[in-house]
């Protein structure tokens, strides 16, 4: 089992310099993504004629990863595969319309959008752009009082989940990195049937998802509308050296007590997480109460901490060449042995097939 150590003074201090180590962990620690996103993509490559294995080789992502529907990938190596996909393809949409987003599409459309004004014109900007190299799915903004709806049209009928999940990243990150934050995303109607992998579709979109529905739309917090675009072509640089692994994941609701919780705990080492009574102290609230929220957002302290636990697991293994002893240390196992049995429960694979072979 972990190891506890309660740190109640210590743990709501920022690290100001931190270790070589932790700056890796803080460049790869970004949550995780579900090997059901991983097969989709690789349906579309074979679906138009390229092997999967070469595909995940580029990528770093172990085939056996693959066998087990609880297995994750970092979003490192969901970005690889998404890159190695759209140059097997020369489409950076996947294939999954009758005109392809031919390979350098999205860094025009990055530079087109650069010079907006506002998050309205920019997203202006970014739906004319996709109807240009695009035409089976549209995006239609439409600007109102108390949202922003981005309409989905799909005249030619509905497309999968995958293919609304793949446009919706590219249109969303692109546009909460031009404003320069997270935007709320309030609801997302879909005309697909409910797919099996909904609920990580739900971690991408929002908990307001609906299948089967007339028309497609998505809707956006209303003050996205007037936020000023802040990026520069310098920043833009360094975003698209990046992309598309820095805008793939978004948490359900940045500002939910589950959010600030693991905001905290990223700031110390796995070894130093706290009890729930001091991480409930250095919040402000009693213990009871803690609880009692994350219970309403269907979390416990325990939950949170093991899929942070997970992420950063699956993040060692496939960035470095750590030990499975070492990496067992660095997370708060007392036994290498117990980390493998957590590991398993929470991927149903072994920690060893995260590793690609040479």
């Amino acid at each position: 089992m972990p190891k506890t150590i309660t740190l109640t003074e210590r743990f709501g201090h920022l690290v100001t310099t931190p270790s070589p180590k932790r700056k890796i962990e803080q460049k790869i620690e970004r949550d995780s993504i579900s090997v059901s996103l991983v097969d989709a993509a690789l349906q579309c490559a074979e679906a138009r004629g390229v092997a999967r294995e070469a595909l995940l080789a580029a990528a770093g992502i172990a085939p056996a990863t693959l066998d087990s529907p609880r297995a994750r990938v970092s979003p490192v190596q969901y970005g690889k595969l998404w890159n190695a996909i759209a140059d097997a393809l020369d489409d950076e949409f996947f294939g999954q319309d009758a005109h392809p987003m031919r390979r350098g599409s999205f860094v025009l459309l990055c530079h087109a959008a650069l010079s907006s004004r506002d998050g309205a014109q920019a997203l202006a900007r970014i739906a004319s752009f996709m109807r240009l190299v695009l035409d089976e799915l549209s995006f239609a903004p439409e600007i109102g009082e108390n949202r922003v709806r981005i309409w989905l049209d799909d005249q030619a009928g509905p497309k999968t989940m995958f293919a609304y999940a793949t446009g919706f990243i590219l249109v969303y990150g692109l546009l909460c990195w031009l404003v320069g934050r997270r935007i709320p995303v309030l609801a997302a109607h879909l005309r697909c049937a409910e797919p099996a992998a909904s609920d990580e579709y739900r971690l991408m979109f929002c908990d307001d998802m609906r299948f089967g529905e007339p028309r497609s739309f998505v809707d956006l917090s209303a003050g996205c509308a007037a936020l000023p675009v802040v990026q520069t072509p310098a920043t833009l640089r360094r975003f698209l050296r990046d992309a598309p692994a820095n805008f793939i994941v978004k948490y359900r609701n940045p500002d939910s007590l589950a959010a600030r919780i693991r905001t905290r705990l990223r700031q110390t080492a796995p070894t130093d997480w706290p009890e729930a009574e001091s991480i409930a102290a250095a919040l402000n609230m009693a213990e009871a109460t803690l609880r009692r929220r994350l219970k309403q957002e269907g979390l416990t302290y325990q939950a949170i901490k093991d899929a942070l636990r997970r992420d950063l697991a699956i993040a060692r293994l496939a960035h470095t060449r750590e030990t499975i002893p070492q990496i067992a240390d660095a997370l708060g196992f007392a036994e290498p042995s117990a980390f493998r049995r957590a590991f398993r429960k929470w991927t149903g694979v072994r920690p060893a097939d995260y590793r690609r072979e040479p």
